[in-house]
């Protein structure tokens, strides 16, 4: 069987963790590719319970699936531990997980750096998160990271720490004047974590590739989103790793032959958390009308999202960018009630008009919306579970959408909840 990848295809926060528990029940295997606690997933059970997800692969909810941390993932233990142990005490079995022995870990002196940096950085702040996910992507590049192994020997562990904070100690008291980071209080913290992630700890490329050969399905989701790649996206206003479907290879050790179907998740809206260009952004009533209604807070930081109308030239890249098979377009109840709802076609810059994205990072920043406006509708949309529930000026948005981006659209996200959808294709085929 082919692997499918799952991606966001804008900015972040579009739904994907609703799309993974949408599939979870009929894949076998689900693998978190990229990112750390940086990011959030939120799932809405049919009985109404609400999980908020950070590390923990989004198939934890699902009864079956084996839920995997993959090697492109920088894991936090102590936020892992305390997620494992509130999904426990719920009475979700995580005993199912796995994380690859190379995934590299948060260390206390990631965090310290991405906190210290970003206030120094002042208003050209890049809007982090503080969790150390940045640093700890840059120790990995420059060969001084730590990975989950490391925990299962005292002795390298120790010895890599001493290593990179043999410098990360010269940074932080001569150049930010913040007090030295102890090696044994550290050790001592992690050779803890090191006892109950154990059992968890394991070879999980080898394990996904005979889950393959034996016709299981395998599901990789990313966190963050396609505009937030570290190379594709809106450099320098971007995650530390890459989270479009290229990396999902990268990030598990599934080769991309093995990838049948690239799943693509899109809000009916554009939203964005932190600095960086975004040229449909509101700031108007209708900026504050979709933030209300959508709830666009984050799952992860709580932070107000910056709302703005659908970027059809944000979607076109994403598609071509990931080989995007199937759109899943999210929260399109929250469109209901609007005269007229604007989908950005192309951007202007300097008088000239962009149908693509432009080459460079000044041109992002100068880019205007072109708008087309579509008539909206009133009806309540919430219970449609087919494509003729919709109303016609709902259907007719979606096309346009479809026909702008340049693939199909499968699912229409009319609520929040597991089986608020209208499937029009069904994703698993």
């Amino acid at each position: 069987m082919p692997a499918i990848v799952l991606i966001g295809a804008q900015w972040g926060d579009e739904g994907k963790g609703k799309v993974t528990d949408l599939l979870g029940a009929h894949v076998d295997y689900v693998v978190r590719f990229s990112g750390g606690n940086n990011a959030g997933h939120t799932v809405i059970t049919p009985d109404g319970q609400r999980y908020a997800l950070h590390l923990m692969p989004s198939g934890a909810l699902s009864p079956n699936a084996v839920i995997v941390i993959g090697n492109g993932v920088v894991v936090d233990p102590k936020v892992l531990l305390a997620e494992i142990d509130g999904l426990s005490e719920r009475g979700v079995d995580t005993s199912r997980l796995r994380i690859s022995g190379d995934a590299h870990l948060i260390m206390p002196h990631h965090r310290a750096l991405d906190r210290v940096v970003e206030r120094y950085l002042g208003s050209a702040r890049i809007g982090t998160t503080g969790r150390g996910i940045g640093p700890a992507y840059g120790d990995k590049v420059a060969r001084m990271g730590i990975r989950a192994q490391d925990l299962l020997d005292p002795g390298i562990l120790r010895q890599k720490l001493e290593l990179v904070l043999r410098e990360k100690n010269q940074i932080m008291f001569k150049v930010y004047n913040r007090k030295a980071i102890d090696v044994d209080a550290v050790v001592e913290e992690y050779l803890a974590y090191a006892e109950r992630l154990r059992p968890y700890i394991a070879e999980t490329r080898a394990m996904l590739w005979d889950a393959l050969d034996a016709g299981k399905i395998v599901l990789m989701e990313g966190a963050q989103a396609t505009m937030l790649d570290m190379d594709h996206g809106t450099y320098p206003f971007v995650t530390s790793s890459n989270p479009t479907a290229g990396g999902a290879c990268v990030g598990t050790g599934i080769p991309p032959t093995r990838i049948d179907q690239v799943i693509g998740v899109s809000k009916a809206y554009t939203t964005r958390v932190g600095a960086g260009p975004f040229p449909t952004e509101l700031f108007d009533d209708n900026g504050q009308h979709l933030r209300k209604i959508g709830h666009e807070y984050g799952t992860t930081t709580g932070r107000e999202r910056r709302c703005g109308w659908f970027d059809a030239v944000v979607g076109r890249y994403a598609v071509r960018l990931n080989g995007i098979t199937d759109l899943v377009i999210t929260k399109l109840d929250v469109l209901t009630g609007l005269d007229t709802v604007p989908i950005c076609v192309a951007y202007e810059i300097d008088g000239v008009r962009h149908d693509d994205m432009p080459t460079t990072q000044t041109a992002y920043h100068h880019a205007k919306p072109v708008y087309e406006e579509l008539p909206g509708w009133w009806e309540d949309i919430s219970k449609a579970r087919t494509w003729e529930d919709l109303p016609a000026n709902a259907r007719r948005y979606i096309e346009r959408v479809e026909e702008l981006c340049g693939t199909r659209v499968s699912v229409v996200g009319v609520g929040p909840g597991r089986e608020e959808n209208v499937v029009r294709t069904p994703l698993l085929r």
